[in-house]
């Protein structure tokens, strides 16, 4: 079969393709006839650019929205993560930045169509994948499968979102053209056509017969075998330097008609901790993209058109030989930067749409105004293991052996798992871990002084001594599930049982850390002074106020001399540094989270040691690529 027309993108452009008579309502369809989309009848096709609202605060929507509309794109594509909105099993936030519906409606109401991503699998470098970690208390559970007690999760999450979408299809007066059902399903190991047509069956019930689905997968046979399904449209992602002509002819060969498509033209990538910061052409990005727009086929630009930032704990992980956990800017160098301000690229973009349909009239919003705060000093408040009752109010748990935190049911953040020697180890003794059993990174702790760190796919023993009775704890960090690249059934904390000179340890108390609530409470700031310790090294908190000179500008927050932690800034946690391994050297800080007229408080958790003079750097720029590697 003919890839497409030869004068395809021409008589798109011009109207001049055969038109069927108008429907008696608004429709958006697939024309296997003529190779393209139909909507209201007439040939059409999308320019979109992905934006993720869970990566931008509610404040920015509007105004990376309309950066994006006066690119020239007429769509764009959304991902609903499931964890983000059901944080406990029938739990559910819509609120704040979470309020899903307002997001798609600013899209409506800014002029653009929508293609919508709800999973209930969307990788998208976020925690899980968007799955919730709750799954994994049942853990047996096989994810992405046919398996019973998973499907009546998702059935249960479906009952709940796509009612909210189905009043915004495009058929039924709103902005949705298309829904993708699960997400790159070839690209996992299961190949379960089963759990595909149950997942099809629900959109269809809950949505209705009308409205287009779809799938997304590589270009790579194989995964188009398991990633699609009769009844879903098949679609195709490659980026920048692919031959545009062999990989549509992927597609060709799952979908010999129909409209080309390009679900994930990736504009940047994603950075790695440890790893240089990615970078792709701008020229390379703006040719690709005018080949694929001269075939007449519809594009998606994900990953990314603007990527944002991942708060708190939702940056992910892949796995490819070892875990590589995500960095918390998720910058992608894209055409909007994190901050949301238009790249060299952006308007090598907007220059190639532009051949290819009119751009909006008007002026491209300027970049958001950003300001340099300077030096704040902080001063140490306590080591974590001295504010446990704080921290962890209920009490510790009691176990024979470590339990993880799936089994703790703790989502995100931190455990403490707390034991004393059992004997004297007057000679350096080797404290150890199975391979494969620190997820994922544990700061070791005897007698409250940091002994140092093991780590998933890295260190795994250190050498101590002391005496019976001495105390051992170990601070578990979670870096983010991983959300590609292996069976996602990534438990946390410590999965197999510390050893002492390969003699098992036992009798632990495990502290699980709601270290976000009590921040959120206000804490350390509204707490009496703890008398701590002077030494540096080791899990501590320090805090640190700061005004704002009659402005809240976005800023970036620089740690000259940390080592790894993080950020809380009047309760709002920024997420991850790691200085020590970067690339990312700064914390993007939005202005909306900022104060006026009042003290803005910070919080620091730092994991392994804090410079002699504790100082943070606000900058109006952010500093993304200085990698000191992974032994540091």
């Amino acid at each position: 079969a003919r890839m497409a027309l030869p004068g395809l993108a021409l008589l798109l452009a011009a109207g001049l393709l055969h038109t069927q008579a108008s429907p008696s309502a608004r429709s958006f369809q697939l024309d296997y006839e003529h190779n393209c989309f139909r909507k209201d009848g007439a040939p059409f096709r999308y320019i979109s650019g992905s934006i993720h609202y869970a990566r931008v605060p509610r404040p920015a929507w509007r105004d990376r929205l309309l950066k994006m509309y006066m690119s020239g794109l007429n769509a764009v594509q959304v991902y609903v993560p499931w964890n983000y909105h059901e944080t406990l099993p029938g739990v559910y936030d819509f609120t704040g930045n979470r309020d899903v519906e307002a997001f798609l409606d600013l899209t409506a109401e800014l002029g653009f169509l929508v293609i919508l991503r709800p999973g209930p699998y969307i990788c998208a470098e976020w925690e899980m994948g968007g799955l919730p970690a709750w799954l994994l208390w049942k853990p047996d559970i096989i994810l992405r499968t046919s398996d019973p007690a998973f499907l009546a999760a998702v059935d249960s999450w479906l009952h709940i979102l796509l009612p909210k979408i189905k009043p915004r299809l495009y058929q039924h007066g709103g902005n949705i053209i298309s829904v993708q059902v699960e997400n790159e399903y070839g690209s996992y190991y299961a190949c379960d056509h089963g759990y595909l047509r149950h997942l099809l069956g629900s959109f269809r019930a809950l949505l209705g017969s009308e409205v287009l689905l779809f799938t997304t997968d590589s270009t790579r046979a194989e995964e188009l075998r398991c990633g699609t399904l009769q009844g879903l449209y098949a679609t195709v992602d490659f980026g920048p330097g692919s031959n545009v002509t062999e990989a549509f002819g992927a597609q060709r060969r799952v979908e010999p008609k129909g409209p080309l498509v390009n679900s994930e033209y990736y504009t940047g990538w994603l950075d790695y901790w440890g790893k240089a910061h990615a970078r792709t052409s701008a020229a390379w990005v703006a040719r690709g993209l005018e080949d694929m727009l001269q075939l007449g086929a519809s594009i998606n630009m994900q990953y990314m058109f603007h990527g944002g930032t991942n708060f708190a704990y939702w940056s992910g992980a892949d796995y490819k030989d070892q875990y590589k956990p995500v960095t918390t800017s998720y910058d992608y160098d894209a055409p909007l930067s994190e901050a949301g301000d238009p790249t060299e690229k952006l308007f090598a973009i907007r220059t190639v749409i532009s051949k290819f349909q009119p751009l909006p009239v008007g002026p491209m919003p300027p970049a958001t105004p950003k300001y340099a705060y300077g030096w704040v000093p902080l001063r140490k408040y306590a080591d974590l293991l001295d504010v446990l009752d704080v921290l962890c109010p209920s009490g510790p748990i009691q176990s024979q052996f470590p339990l993880t935190f799936e089994a703790l049911k703790q989502a995100h953040g931190f455990v403490v798992y707390h034991t004393q020697l059992p004997r004297d180890v007057l000679d350096p003794a080797t404290l150890g871990a199975p391979p494969h059993s620190i997820c994922d990174r544990g700061y070791v702790m005897l007698k409250k002084e940091y002994q140092g760190t093991l780590e998933r796919d890295g260190q795994t023993t250190l050498n101590v001594t002391g005496r019976a009775g001495d105390t051992l704890d170990m601070l578990l960090e979670n870096m983010g599930r991983i959300s590609f690249g292996a069976n996602t059934s990534d438990f946390k904390g410590l999965l197999g049982n510390l050893s002492l000179n390969s003699r098992p340890l036992s009798n632990w108390l495990i502290y699980p850390l709601a270290i976000d609530t009590a921040v959120q409470q206000g804490w350390p700031h509204t707490a009496l002074p703890e008398s701590s310790r002077g030494g540096r090294a080791g899990p501590a908190f320090y805090t640190g106020t700061f005004e704002t000179p009659g402005i809240a500008w976005d800023t970036f927050v620089k740690f000259p001399g940390w080592s790894k932690g993080l950020l809380w800034i009047n309760g709002f946690n920024l997420g991850r540094y790691w200085t020590r391994r970067g690339p990312q050297q700064t914390l993007f800080v939005p202005g909306s989270v900022l104060l006026v007229g009042r003290p803005n408080n910070i919080t620091v958790l730092e994991l392994e040691g804090a410079p002699p003079t504790p100082l943070l750097l606000f900058l109006d720029q952010p500093l993304y690529n200085s990698t000191l590697g992974r032994s540091t």
